[in-house]
């Protein structure tokens, strides 16, 4: 099989990356989409192909010369630090789609924020996604430290102080599993302050040129779903 043939197989993009780069002039790559909600598609179809453990089969390397000139990721991740959750693998994309944020307990701060405006403003991004997980060690830290009132060490307790906003109110509400109801109360927490946050993104927002959404992912079974 010929070179061109073996870049297609990554896809649409890659076989027009490869003719390109056959003649000596790599293209700067195009989003994979332009909408919000085919942004969100693309996330959703991406991840039950995960689950399924049918990922897509690529060729790394096809597209570098193109990435080389420029970046259109379609969707940022604002995502927890967590070694076991692999935006670009639980959403079956490739190098170059997904702009990754990552702090552990996925919340926003200040420099999180500008990232993301960044990439919406910036880079074009149609979708940000706040993806927490379950089983969340900064989520039950957090949950730990304000019940107890103890300061965690270090700079740790940073991570209590970004959090605890979002998760104090469940501490008083009735109902089973409190880590699990805290790590989607901090999710819709963040998520919320995304969708709100002036200048940029609230106003992108409101144009219907940016979509905001939480998300979880299950450890157990790799699958995300929107809270």
């Amino acid at each position: 099989m010929c070179a061109i043939c073996q870049k297609a197989l990554s896809g649409r993009r890659g076989f027009v990356s490869a003719i390109a780069e056959s003649f000596g002039a790599p293209s700067v790559p195009l989003p994979a989409a332009t909408t919000p909600d085919d942004a969100l598609r693309l996330l959703m179809e991406g991840n039950a192909r995960y689950v399924a453990n049918e990922p897509t089969e690529r060729d790394y390397s096809a597209g570098r010369p193109s990435r080389a000139l420029g970046q259109a990721p379609f969707a940022a991740i604002l995502g927890c630090a967590d070694s076991r959750v692999l935006a670009e693998m639980a959403f079956d994309r490739g190098p170059g789609d997904l702009f990754v944020v990552r702090v552990a307990g996925n919340f926003v701060t200040e420099m999180g924020l500008g990232s993301l405006e960044f990439g919406a403003a910036i880079l074009g991004t149609k979708l940000i996604m706040v993806l927490g997980h379950t089983n969340c060690g900064a989520v039950d830290a957090t949950v730990t430290s304000l019940q107890s009132g103890e300061t965690l060490p270090g700079h740790i307790d940073e991570l209590v102080r970004g959090m605890a906003p979002g998760i104090r109110p469940v501490l008083s509400e009735p109902g089973e599993d409190l880590r699990h109801r805290a790590m989607i109360a901090n999710v819709r927490y963040n998520t919320e302050l995304l969708r709100t946050a002036p200048p940029i993104l609230a106003d992108l927002v409101a144009k219907g040129q940016l979509r905001v959404e939480g998300a979880v992912y299950d450890l157990a079974t790799g699958k995300v779903e929107l809270v």
